[in-house]
């Protein structure tokens, strides 16, 4: 399989995309941080062996909307506090989801990014388009340098913008930690819980 590369603001890209994804094909999308790879709900394993990604790591959910979390997660306080200020935007929050354990949701900010989640029902499992332990892809073209015959499709939005991880914090309990520090600042965050 070779993979395609499709151009963003192709008419009907996003919408095709959103198909291979229902399919449970493998596609990379440009976010605001790094290009990032899905195989849509039901399909998560595949991102695993495309990567080579170790199975003890959990994928990210990214949302089209901040609104999409109340139904996805147990929002606390501080995450609700976090969310409204950071979304969309490099900012990564860890909550307990029903029946699923703990899981990390971001909302990107990028409109390609937010139209795709959206197409296909709000929330997508993401990681980034590289082989474990690769440099991260900022183009489409990075992507396929390392994924080429192991994905389906890259939409390619052009390069991104970010360049820096997104920043993680864990909220599932009242005591909020940092996990990752990334393109917002720790003390950032702890500035915006003690004005909440």
């Amino acid at each position: 399989m070779k993979t395609r590369l499709l151009k963003a603001d192709a008419p009907g890209a996003v919408e095709e995309a959103a198909a291979a994804l229902a399919r449970g094909e493998l596609v990379a999308f440009p976010t605001d941080t790094v290009y990032g790879l899905s195989a849509g709900q039901e399909h998560v394993r595949k991102l695993y062996g495309a990567k080579d990604r170790p199975q003890e790591k959990r994928i990210p959910v990214l949302l089209s909307d901040a609104s999409n979390l109340e139904a996805s997660a147990i929002v606390t306080p501080a995450a609700r506090a976090l969310a409204q200020k950071y979304w969309p935007g490099p900012l990564t929050i860890v909550l307990v989801a029903p029946r699923r354990g703990t899981l990390a949701f971001r909302v990107p900010d990028h409109p390609v990014a937010r139209r795709l989640i959206a197409a296909s029902g709000g929330g997508l499992p993401v990681t980034s388009a590289n082989r474990s332990g690769a440099p991260d892809a900022h183009t489409a073209e990075e992507v396929v340098a390392q994924l080429d015959g192991r994905i389906s499709l890259v939409l390619d939005g052009g390069p991104t913008t970010g360049g820096v991880a997104s920043t993680v914090v864990d909220c599932t309990t009242d005591e909020v930690k940092v996990l990752r520090e990334g393109a917002i600042t720790a003390s950032e965050i702890r500035e915006t819980l003690a004005a909440a």
